[in-house]
């Protein structure tokens, strides 16, 4: 599994839909309801997780084979290690644009 280019491909996607979802802040009025897209945001990032795993043919419950490693982890536990950090990004700069409107 090339983790960089999953990366990648996972933050280009993500990006992608942070835009639609900025794009429907202007369609809501209610200030909760402009928050649940923080929600929904998080399940894009699921999903898209799962539909790259499953495009590149990865089993995300297969455990992650990795010589220098004693540990049992899947590989959807290391790809959520390894782009938390993408999608903390993202949701802070989704909830700062939700919370500016």
């Amino acid at each position: 599994m090339d983790i960089d280019g999953f990366r990648a491909e996972l933050e280009t996607r993500l990006i992608i839909e942070k835009e639609y979802i900025i794009q429907e802040l202007s369609l809501i009025n209610d200030d909760q309801e402009k928050l649940e897209l923080l929600g929904k945001f998080n399940e894009k990032y699921k999903e898209l997780i799962k539909r790259i795993a499953h495009e590149d043919g990865i089993d995300l419950n297969a455990f992650y084979a990795h010589e220098n490693s004693s540990d049992n982890l899947t590989y959807e536990q290391i790809i959520l290690g390894k782009t938390m950090s993408i999608y903390d990004k993202l949701v802070d700069e989704l909830y700062e644009e939700i919370t500016n409107i």
